[in-house]
Order: C-alpha cells, then sequence, then structure tokens
C-alpha cells in the first residue's frame, strides 16, 4: 500500500493533461490569422536574404526560420496564460477543476505546439526543397527543437504570472522573443560575429539550438568546448526552466 501511494501521487500531477491539451488546440485553431500571420516574420527575413545575402547564408537562414518559429511558440503560450487569467478570468475555475497544474501548463503549451505545427512543418518543407537535411542535422534539429519548445513555453507561462493588464504584456513578449530570437545568430551564421562573442551566442538557447544545427549539418565549423557549450547550456537552461515552470504551476494554483 505504501508503494502504490507514491505511484498515484506522481500520476495525479499529469490528471486532465490529455483533455486540457485538446482543449486549448481547438481554441487555438480557431484563432485562423494568428495561425497564418506566424510566418510573416521568417518568410520576410527568408526573401531578403534570399534576394541580398551571399547564397551561401540561406542554408542558415531556412534552419533559422524553423528555430526562431518554435522559439516564439513561448510568445504564445505567455499570451494565452495571461489572457485565460486576465480577461476571461478562467484561471482558479481550471485550478479548482480535477485538473492538475502541472496539466495545465504542459497541457496548454502541448495545444499551443500542436496548433502551430503546420506552419512549423511548413517552413520545414520549404527547408528541405531549397536544403534537403542530412540524417545527423534532421536529428539535431529535432532534439533542439523540443528543448527549445520547453524553454520557451516555460519562460511564457512563468513571465504571464507578472503580468495584470493584457495591453502591458503584448508588447514587452513581442520585444523578449524577437529581440533573443532575431539579433542573435539565429537567421544568419554565427562566423559573422568575433571569435571572442561566439561563447555568448552559444549559450542563447535560440542561437545556441540553431548553431548546433548548423554544425551537424555541416555549414558550421565548431571545435568540441564550442558544441558541448552550446549544448550543455541549452539542455541546463530547458532543466532548469521547465523544473520552474512545473514549480511556478503549482505555487500559482496555490494563490489563486
Amino acid at each position: 500500500m505504501r508503494t502504490a501511494e507514491p505511484a498515484v501521487l506522481a500520476l495525479s500531477r499529469w490528471q486532465g493533461w490529455r483533455a486540457f491539451t485538446a482543449t486549448e488546440l481547438r481554441v487555438q485553431l480557431h484563432e485562423g490569422p494568428a495561425l497564418a500571420t506566424s510566418m510573416i516574420v521568417q518568410v520576410i527575413f527568408l526573401v531578403f536574404v534570399k534576394l541580398l545575402a551571399p547564397p551561401n547564408y540561406l542554408p542558415f537562414a531556412l534552419i533559422g526560420a524553423v528555430v526562431f518559429s518554435v522559439f516564439t511558440l513561448g510568445e504564445r503560450v505567455q499570451n494565452e496564460a495571461a489572457y485565460i487569467r486576465l480577461d476571461h478570468k478562467l484561471h482558479e475555475f481550471y485550478h479548482a477543476s480535477p485538473l492538475s497544474p502541472e496539466s495545465y501548463f504542459l497541457g496548454m503549451s502541448t495545444g499551443i505546439l500542436l496548433a502551430y505545427l503546420p506552419p512549423v512543418l511548413f517552413l520545414t518543407a520549404v527547408m528541405e526543397v531549397l536544403h534537403p537535411l542530412t540524417p545527423g542535422g534532421a536529428l539535431a534539429l529535432l532534439l533542439g527543437l523540443f528543448a527549445l519548445w520547453l524553454f520557451a513555453s516555460s519562460v511564457g507561462y512563468i513571465v504571464s504570472t507578472f503580468f495584470r493588464d493584457m495591453r502591458t504584456i503584448w508588447p514587452y513578449a513581442t520585444l523578449f522573443y524577437n529581440l533573443f530570437g532575431v539579433l542573435p545568430p539565429v537567421f544568419y551564421p554565427l562566423f559573422v560575429l568575433p571569435t571572442s562573442a561566439w561563447w555568448a551566442a552559444l549559450v542563447i538557447p535560440p542561437s545556441g539550438a540553431a548553431a548546433l544545427v548548423d554544425w551537424a549539418e555541416g555549414i558550421l565549423t565548431l571545435s568540441d568546448g564550442q558544441v558541448l557549450l552550446a549544448a550543455g547550456s541549452l539542455a541546463l537552461a530547458t532543466g532548469l526552466m521547465l523544473l520552474l515552470g512545473l514549480y511556478w504551476a503549482r505555487r500559482s494554483a496555490r494563490e489563486r
């Protein structure tokens, strides 16, 4: 009996995850314009790179477009979590139900991921047409995107709890995700920066993930130490933010 209780307690932490994922997916799929416009920045960058940049920059921009698309899912989570709490006033209703706080956080994140998967797959298909990935590059992209989704979703959910007005959260969310998704070398190659600045770019999750895919694809040369720095920083940041996001979900439920 004693051994069964911890298992039951662990399962209860994910109660309602599948149901809330399906609910959030249906909600997001009704936002057709938002789904369509989620690719605008990426397409604009690709057009400019294709027309104005050297030809060897295009593979970096294609990979960066996919990485950026997944990174900005954190902004969707941030806005959705704040919208539910501030405008719909459903935050307390959800937490008063059998839905666990962890399932609320991850169910929302998973539903948003599934809803915005078609634009991500579209950009991936464009990349495969213009620059097909090697098996190593494809594996690095898949692992990097998964880690980046967990990181960005955790950051988005945690930050959403700090705001008390939707009018303030939108500009800050847009500024944060565009700043860290565009300014570092995500759409452009790492070697554009001075070598002394490479470590800073490699520890930032979006540019670190993009650099790992570029390296696995063979279009960027990194030392073993730089690969370990990028991979270790991404794994550490993802793990810490996910644990903090799960803790924060339970804490915010207690404070309702």
